[in-house]
């Protein structure tokens, strides 16, 4: 197999983070006590390591692992950052399989805490759009949820994060999406009609009282779970109870119903399905 493409991850670069260890923010088994600017940071090399050990990239093994693995990764991203650091960011850290470490940024916005480390998803009908409740997120701004035309057919590059996204990429053309819209698509696994996931962010839909997130395999599999990746934030809605995984099928969608969307970098933001 080819070894030319990276493994990546995209997450917060965000000074404000800072405030988490003496918000209100209390959840066990999570620890606040080391203040740091980068969105959950250990998920995101948790991840990579995980991709690296699935391919075997010895030299990617050894300097994503243990906590001087995470002490690297964070001091490249800051070392990249230099003086910038004032403002929040979108960071795209890669890696290749001699070890060698990548870094872009950009811009983004302002975002509450209550987007990035939800108590819960506001369910159906409820509507904190106006302002902000604890630490529920807002249904404000609304995503355009689409689905895509076209089945895909899940690989080792539907499970895992690499630069190999073109799949991904031709959702959003055939979608017509471009990066400032406020939109996303649907990926459809092509073996059984299931909803994967988006083409960048996990999706949560209300099934049966509950918000549900395709099923994902711990372990690369051509047959369990939904083919989709394991996303930062769908790890951290799983292990708080926030959302359950459950097989979606793309026929149950129904125009104009209510979904959660999330990715490391704009934590969990409100959607809706459009079908036409």
């Amino acid at each position: 197999m080819a070894d030319d493409f990276q493994l990546f991850s995209s997450l917060r670069y965000d000074p404000a983070l800072i405030e988490v260890p003496t918000s209100a923010l209390d959840y066990a088994g999570w620890n606040w006590a080391n203040a740091s600017p980068l969105y959950m940071l250990d998920y995101h090399r948790d991840r990579m390591l995980r991709a690296a050990t699935h391919w075997g990239w010895d030299a990617a093994i050894e300097a994503l692992s243990g906590e001087a693995g995470l002490k690297r990764l964070a001091h490249v991203i800051n070392s990249d950052l230099g003086d910038d650091q004032d403002s929040a960011k979108r960071v795209r850290v890669a890696i290749t399989k001699a070890g060698q470490f990548s870094i872009t940024a950009g811009a983004v916005p302002g975002t509450p805490l209550a987007n990035l480390f939800p108590e819960r998803l506001p369910s159906p009908g409820e509507d904190w759009s106006s302002k902000q409740h604890g630490d529920i997120p807002g249904k404000s701004p609304v995503y355009e949820v689409l689905v895509d035309s076209l089945g895909t057919l899940r690989s080792e590059y539907t499970h895992f994060k690499t630069t190999n996204r073109a799949v991904y990429d031709e959702a959003r053309q055939r979608a017509q999406i471009g990066l400032p819209d406020m939109k996303e698509v649907l990926i459809i696994n092509q073996a059984d009609g299931t909803v994967m996931e988006g083409s960048m962010t996990t999706v949560y839909l209300w099934r049966d009282g509950k918000w549900v997130t395709p099923p994902v395999s711990r372990e690369y599999s051509l047959v369990k779970g939904s083919g989709g990746q394991d996303g930062t934030t769908r790890r951290w809605a799983l292990e708080r109870g926030i959302a359950v995984e459950g097989t979606i099928l793309a026929e149950s969608l129904v125009d104009g119903e209510e979904c959660w969307l999330s990715n490391g970098v704009r934590g969990f933001f409100f959607g809706r399905v459009r079908l036409s």
